[in-house]
């Protein structure tokens, strides 16, 4: 399993953007990138800008949102989407799009559960717990958590 470093996550980020402004060709994931830094025009200054951004920290407790780790919740979410990992995210991600009225509105909300599973995770020592994700989808797109 592929699992990057925060420097290497970030210079993806970079380097995909830096492409794009070059007109070179992008891979596929790559392409999935830029249609997330595209939906992100208050991002964009800042992939064009690696020496002053690849070792910046935003810190929560200041009210920074990471600009990287939401890209990267988004590249998630995608990856989960096109392997319909964990099994029947994919059609919960239609409800809940059709729930909040178009797909980047799901995806943030789908972020939240993503983000609930990782800290609860986190802060029992466990494994990420798919069913919680589910869970928490069925709840954001009103279909309760038996998909009801």
């Amino acid at each position: 399993m592929f699992n990057p470093s925060r420097d290497q996550a970030r210079q993806f980020l970079f380097d995909t953007w830096a492409k794009y402004k070059q007109n070179a060709q992008l891979t596929d994931l790559e392409r999935i990138a830029f249609a997330v830094l595209k939906r992100h025009p208050e991002y964009q200054p800042i992939v064009d800008a690696p020496e002053r951004y690849l070792d910046k920290d935003y810190l929560p407790e200041f009210g920074e949102t990471n600009p990287f780790l939401h890209m990267n919740m988004h590249l998630a979410i995608e990856e989960q989407l096109t392997i319909d990992q964990p099994p029947g995210v994919r059609d919960l991600f239609r409800s809940l799009c059709e729930h909040t009225g178009d797909e980047h509105s799901a995806q943030h909300e789908m972020m939240d559960c993503l983000a609930e599973m990782i800290w609860q995770a986190q802060r029992s020592g466990t494994s990420p717990n798919g069913a919680l994700y589910i869970a928490c989808i069925r709840r954001k797109a009103g279909l309760g958590d038996n998909g009801t």
